[in-house]
């Protein structure tokens, strides 16, 4: 059985334990990526931490009940700008087209490598998805209706075609949360630390944008409010669409409750730490004032920020990694293991060490746990991960596991994280494939040192590995008598 899921909730600021609106309906929603550029390594993280916290959900609730929606924004100013720059001899539409694709095709093909799972991995034919990828350009009408609702309620005002939110306007609805109460700051906090556009058109500084005019060179739509100028949507509303759309509407009919409120709520919403305000506060104003709603989703979920070698990363400081530049140089499944090996909350420092460490590891459970093919998480596993995704502990359990000699019970948990995908001799082939040594020449050498060790020739034996070292080799004898060899970087 299951352990019993804790999560920590941004929401409350406390673990709590996890009670599902509808244990047959489970539903996660992630913000996705902007696709105007590869994703950096930061990016990752809530890829990665988000796919494990599916997979856990999927195991305690079955594979049927649970629902995760991660959305694509395909609508920005960012891409606006890296279509007019690529792509000058393009209608501007058109280009949007393209990088959007394109980048979409880029980002997918760098996170199946780290091993997550995708849509075509969970959704069957003929059954209702379990894994949706929205694109933010295919739920504009969504985004409009949710506009003209905000408006109706006096949470949105029309200004000089430009439709805001009202954050005064929202203060005065008596069932929702008061703008601020997400982040824990109050409104003066948030004027005073935040970036604010004081265009004219506001009739406050903290009101933002769920609709703009387009220009001759941005994507356009129909506007709401009877604005007759085209135009397109801010970023928070994107996301309050997407969501409502396949986590609340797409359940009317499936629900078992009852409470109109539990109906219009979700279970969780995650992201990254940057994330809580202003796009996740925005999120909230704009959902809870539609929809009359106290809440918008019950558990918050965010994961801490990245670091390189204990710097920000930046292009400046030349510590600017993406996914793509980083698959080049390792294994998709050593940039996974090596983001786990940090707890999700807190801030993680990448570094070639610890990337080093996480090789060497994965390099022997590969070699131990063979070419079986279950897939499950045994009791230690479960309960690491049931104490709000603690995956430092989970780690501590499979290191158990391999010194207990439990080797087929390692690689079934293994498998149910999200590694093991290429089977043992798949990923030595793989590994051994880019070196610059003939794999057949160092294993003869090493198995010439294992007999000359077992004959206690140990000048033959510190000759070899004094050759192997010549050859850029290094190995390293396992307390199980297995040796595991690799280049050195």
């Amino acid at each position: 059985m299951a352990s019993k899921l804790r999560l920590y909730n941004t929401l409350t600021r406390s673990k709590d334990d996890f009670v599902p609106i509808d244990e047959k309906n489970v539903r996660l929603y992630v913000c996705g990526p902007t696709v105007y550029d590869y994703a950096h390594i930061g990016n990752a993280r809530p890829i990665i931490v988000f796919d494990l916290l599916f997979r856990l959900l999927r195991h305690i609730y079955g594979t049927e009940a649970v629902t995760y929606v991660r959305n694509i924004t395909d609508v920005d100013d960012k891409i606006n700008a890296r279509a007019a720059r690529d792509y000058p001899d393009l209608p501007h539409n058109e280009a949007i087209r393209v990088v959007t694709r394109k980048t979409e095709q880029q980002f997918h093909a760098d996170i199946r490598a780290l091993g997550v799972l995708m849509p075509d991995d969970v959704n069957e034919p003929g059954k209702p998805p379990r894994f949706v990828e929205p694109r933010a350009t295919e739920h504009i009408e969504e985004m409009k209706m949710i506009i003209e609702r905000l408006i109706a309620r006096g949470a949105a005002y029309v200004a000089e075609d430009h439709v805001l939110f009202s954050v005064s306007g929202m203060q005065k609805l008596p069932n929702v949360p008061k703008y601020g109460a997400f982040s824990k700051r109050s409104l003066d906090e948030l004027l005073s630390g935040a970036r604010v556009d004081v265009a004219p058109y506001k009739r406050d500084p903290m009101d933002f944008v769920l609709w703009k005019p387009s220009g001759p060179q941005d994507p356009a739509w129909p506007s709401p409010a009877g604005i007759a100028a085209p135009g397109r949507p801010g970023w928070h509303i994107e996301c309050s669409a997407m969501a409502w759309k396949h986590l609340v509407q797409a359940f009317e009919t499936r629900l078992t409750c009852k409470d109109p409120a539990e109906r219009e709520t979700f279970d969780i919403h995650g992201g990254g730490i940057d994330l809580v305000f202003p796009h996740h506060e925005n999120e909230i104003a704009q959902s809870c004032c539609a929809f009359d709603m106290p809440r918008m989703a019950n558990v918050w979920m965010h994961n801490g920020f990245l670091q390189v070698e204990s710097e920000k990363m930046s292009k400046s400081l030349g510590n600017f990694f993406t996914i793509h530049d980083l698959l080049k140089d390792w294994p998709g499944e050593v940039l996974r293991f090596n983001m786990l090996r940090t707890h999700y909350r807190q801030p993680i420092d990448w570094t070639l060490r610890g990337l080093e460490e996480s090789e060497k590891t994965l390099d022997r459970w590969y070699g131990l746990a063979g070419e079986r093919q279950s897939a499950a998480f045994s009791a230690p596993v479960d309960e690491a991960l049931a104490d709000d995704l603690n995956t430092p502990k989970m780690l501590t359990e499979l290191h158990a596991l391999d010194g207990q000699g439990a080797h087929e019970e390692l690689g079934a948990n293994l498998r149910a994280l999200g590694f093991l995908s290429e089977g043992a001799e798949a990923w030595k082939a793989r590994r051994q494939a880019s070196l610059d040594v003939d794999p057949s020449t160092v294993e003869a050498l090493i198995a010439a040192r294992k007999e000359a060790r077992s004959s206690k020739n140990w000048a033959e034996s510190d000759r070899i590995r004094d050759e192997l070292a010549n050859l850029g080799v290094v190995v390293k004898d396992g307390k199980d008598g297995v040796t595991i060899w690799e280049v050195a970087r």
